[in-house]
């Protein structure tokens, strides 16, 4: 089988608008942890654009929260509207905030319990943003348990030196083929080259492109969003279910109805086998059981923003 995987560090334009609109949710939770938050941001160029809707007894300063993500002066423009009383009134009774389907997943292939290609992007991803703290990307191709290829951008990094990092990662075992910078050495990245949207890098905040995901974005959602909440809750149920059966790998999938409580669908798949899970046992899957069960009222998604929601020592695993 072969596999690829990419990674992209948290000064990356779509990952700065990740951070924003998590970090102005953290701000609200942080004064008022009821607060119903969907931010949205767009940025690039010197501008930022934030929309979207906040039902919230939180004083927030958005210019601040850009300022300091984005590490240089920007224009702020803001449209924040307070959530619609359609949709509050389902999320009011303890409902889901929206319809949706939510997949978790969890296998062995290594302490993070995510694919390996995905584990390996990230670690590379990581050990070169410390050096090199700026726009950037991996991509790591696996073949059999190889890495078969391995591409490498950052800004502001020679592809000499790119090129000695990535092969000191390597180790002697591994001969791959590598592409650093392979469109050229660049200065130039993060909202001064390009624009930048929250939720565009989905496959990257979930498991890569070899599991499936629901399709909901993360970031700028508190917890009464299912597309985030319950993704995170089929997570900690994926890793339980596997640390518990030793299991090889573990996919479990959710799907709401707006204004309802519980799933309509709540399934895992344990090796292959099917399994219905027990709404009556362990986990309560309404909004309100996930919400208490994984502390989500806690500001800290400007964290789960930066290098991917899952493996990244969470308390939803």
């Amino acid at each position: 089988m072969i596999r690829t995987a990419e990674c992209i560090t948290p000064r990356h334009p779509d990952k700065i608008c990740d951070r924003i609109s998590d970090a102005i949710l953290d701000e609200c939770l942080r004064q008022d942890p009821l607060s119903r938050v969907a931010m949205e941001t767009c940025g690039g160029h010197g501008q930022v654009f934030i929309t979207g809707e906040m039902t919230t007894n939180a004083k927030v300063e958005i210019a601040p929260i850009v300022q300091r993500i984005c590490k240089q002066p920007m224009k702020v423009t803001t449209n924040i509207v307070e959530q619609s009383n359609f949709i509050a009134q389902g999320v009011d009774t303890g409902g889901a905030g929206d319809q949706g389907i939510m997949v978790g997943y969890a296998c062995n292939e290594n302490e993070e319990l995510i694919p390996q290609e995905l584990y390996l992007a990230r670690q590379l991803c990581k050990m070169i943003y410390k050096r090199y703290p700026y726009d950037g990307k991996t991509q790591v191709t696996v073949e059999d348990g190889k890495i078969t290829a391995v591409v490498a951008s950052f800004q502001n990094a020679s592809t000499e030196d790119l090129h000695k990092v990535v092969r000191g990662w390597l180790g002697t075992k591994e001969e791959p083929e590598i592409h650093c910078n392979p469109a050229g050495d660049w200065s130039v990245g993060g909202f001064d080259a390009d624009a930048g949207v929250t939720g565009r890098k989905l496959v990257v905040d979930n498991y890569g492109p070899r599991i499936p995901i629901g399709g909901g974005a993360f970031s700028g959602k508190d917890a009464s969003k299912v597309d985030r909440s319950g993704a995170y809750m089929a997570r900690r149920i994926a890793v339980d279910i596997l640390e518990e059966q030793q299991a090889a790998e573990v996919y479990v999938y959710l799907a709401y109805a707006i204004g309802h409580p519980n799933p309509v669908q709540a399934t895992a798949i344990i090796d292959g086998d099917e399994l219905k899970l027990d709404l009556n046992g362990k986990y309560d899957l309404t909004p309100e059981g996930i919400k208490s069960h994984l502390k989500l009222t806690q500001p800290v998604y400007e964290e789960s923003a930066m290098w991917g929601h899952f493996g990244t020592g969470f308390m939803w695993g």
